[in-house]
């Protein structure tokens, strides 16, 4: 495997999905819903050849859903409980089950995705899938659980509003209200279950997550108390899931809202989830950058995301409201830390950069994704479609035109669909794979040091530009993007602190190839004279120079 991580994240309902003619808020009969099986060799393949190292599948647990599947004893979910036909991926009805939509032969749907795991392992491609720990569906109903184990709140004492050994929090003397009303059956709950995103009462609203049931892992959210010995019950249920699943070879688990869950539990179950598969990774969801010291080093997980850091980073440089030297300060913010997080500038939950509703112009984002994936060593996400310039505008059904594809519909995404039909390699799919292969191939990116020149590059010529550098023995790779659409011509200075501490040799010519061009040159290396670079709008230029 390569030092440089990078993750091609996927929903395989979607990813497959060929029907062009899909409805909006329509059922899987309809629109049709893609399969694991559609991820074959040659598919795999070529995501590989990308220059991903992982393949992150989401939405494949079994979750609530407003489809039915008769023949394992399965009926449609409430859809006062349900987001969408489709539903939530993040809203689990079984732990250990796979998504019946996903299979072909759904009697065998985990030995699908167990073949699934051992195709991308031929590929070369290390296999990640959500852990979604805070919450579940309020309809959970395990049928493929361990025969000595049981469902979650089977055992519950729902007189109780909180009990150590409860798995789920209770609103005494209420029956749950959801705010969507359907013209099915009523939901029934009594007493109220609190919502997932800890709302306390029995009606949430259409913001809460109210679809979901929180998991009690033993603190009291009604008072602030913790009662952690003896093992609160949801503890062990969790552990237990998680060995199943990384007993089936999987490679890691990107964990779901982990900052809702009690430290104390990640810092007892993630070191012994390793005792037996030392080399499983935990990806942690976190949005609060004070946090991250103690969910790396004391609850032991191996990255942690920074979409608070590098991506709102982003997001603001492109609305103008920050300039480029908030991408120095980011890195500078994050320490010894920069290296221990994941890096994107899109996922599930983010807006596509070709949306209206951010860039427009997917190729406004390559010096975004160059930047971000070249400054440091960390992991880097690649969300499907992205790569192909997939717009999100689409009007799924319960996902209005949002600039997201849509999580909770039946749904085909018409990049995908279009690169999976005809086989065409676009242009910007090609930048994508030669940056990308860069990252991965490039030892001064996976291994090396980083010296930021943009302190030393603040005139107008310089002000849309990002330089930096990246170094590892006699290599030396010169990194210039241009976040500007307007052409430029930047004089680039090479502060004399760069030569010390990179230890070059200034004042001399060096052997030089142009990574994305493959073009060969001598470049004049100095502290005292600026170096002239033409850069086209929204250009990445990547210099190799043998020192």
């Amino acid at each position: 495997m390569a030092d440089k991580i990078v993750i091609y994240q996927v929903l395989p309902r979607l990813f497959g999905n060929t029907e062009s003619n899909c409805i909006p808020d329509s059922s899987i009969d309809i629109n049709g819903c893609g399969k694991l099986n559609d991820f074959d060799i040659d598919t795999l393949d070529l995501i590989k050849e990308l220059g991903c190292t992982h393949i992150w599948f989401t939405g494949i647990i079994r979750q609530a859903t407003q489809s039915s599947f008769p023949s394992i004893g399965l009926s449609a979910n409430n859809p006062s409980i349900v987001k969408g036909k489709a539903g939530s991926p993040y809203s689990i009805t079984d732990y250990y089950d796979i998504s019946p939509e996903l299979s072909v032969d759904i009697n065998n749907r985990v030995g699908e995705f167990q073949d699934l795991v051992d195709r991308c392992h031929t590929t070369g491609l290390k296999v990640l899938i959500d852990f979604v720990p805070n919450h579940v569906s309020r309809e959970y109903n395990s049928i493929n659980n361990p025969e000595e184990t049981y469902s979650f709140g089977k055992k519950d004492k729902s007189d109780y509003g909180f009990h150590p050994m409860n798995n789920f929090y209770y609103i005494l003397g209420s029956s749950f209200t959801s705010p969507v009303k359907s013209d099915g059956a009523e939901f029934t709950e009594m007493p109220a279950k609190v919502t997932g995103n800890d709302c306390t009462i029995a009606n949430p609203s259409l913001n809460d997550w109210y679809e979901t049931a929180k998991l009690n892992y033993g603190n009291d959210i009604f008072t602030g108390t913790s009662y952690y010995d003896p093992l609160p019950d949801t503890w062990i249920k969790m552990r237990d899931i998680l060995l199943f699943w990384a007993d089936k070879k999987i490679d890691g688990f990107r964990c779901d809202m982990v900052g809702m869950v009690p430290e104390e539990f990640w810092n007892w179950v993630i070191p012994l989830i390793k005792e037996r598969h030392p080399n499983i990774l935990f990806i942690g969801e976190i949005y609060d950058k004070t946090r991250y010291e103690r969910f790396l080093n004391y609850c032991k997980f191996d990255y942690l995301y920074d979409k608070v850091g590098l991506y709102d980073t982003f997001k603001e440089i492109f609305s103008s409201r920050r300039t480029l030297s908030a991408i120095t300060d980011n890195w500078q913010s994050l320490g010894e830390y920069e290296n221990s997080v994941l890096n994107f500038i899109e996922n599930h939950d983010e807006v596509r950069v070709a949306s209206d509703y951010y860039l427009k112009d997917a190729n406004r984002a390559i010096p975004a994704l160059a930047t971000g994936i070249l400054l440091n060593k960390a992991p880097y996400l690649i969300y499907f479609g992205q790569e192909m310039g997939e717009r999100g505008m689409d009007a799924e059904g319960y996902s209005h035109v949002d600039g997201k594809t849509s999580i909770f519909d039946y749904w085909s995404v018409p990049a995908v669909r279009k690169f999976l039909l005809t086989g065409e390699s676009s242009e910007l799919r090609n930048k994508y794979k030669q940056i990308i292969s860069i990252a991965t191939r490039e030892r001064a990116v996976s291994s090396g040091d980083r010296f930021d020149l943009k302190y030393a590059n603040h005139d107008s010529e310089c002000t849309n530009i990002f330089p930096f550098v990246r170094k590892i023995e006699n290599e030396l790779l010169l990194i210039l993007s241009n976040f500007s659409t307007e052409k430029c011509y930047p004089e680039v200075n090479f502060p004399s602190e760069m030569f010390e501490y990179l230890n070059i040799e200034t004042d001399r010519e060096y052997r030089c190839t142009e990574l994305l061009s493959n073009k060969k040159s001598l470049m004049f290396l100095s502290d005292k004279k600026s170096l002239k670079i033409e850069l086209s709008g929204s250009e990445v230029r990547i210099f190799k120079l043998l020192l």
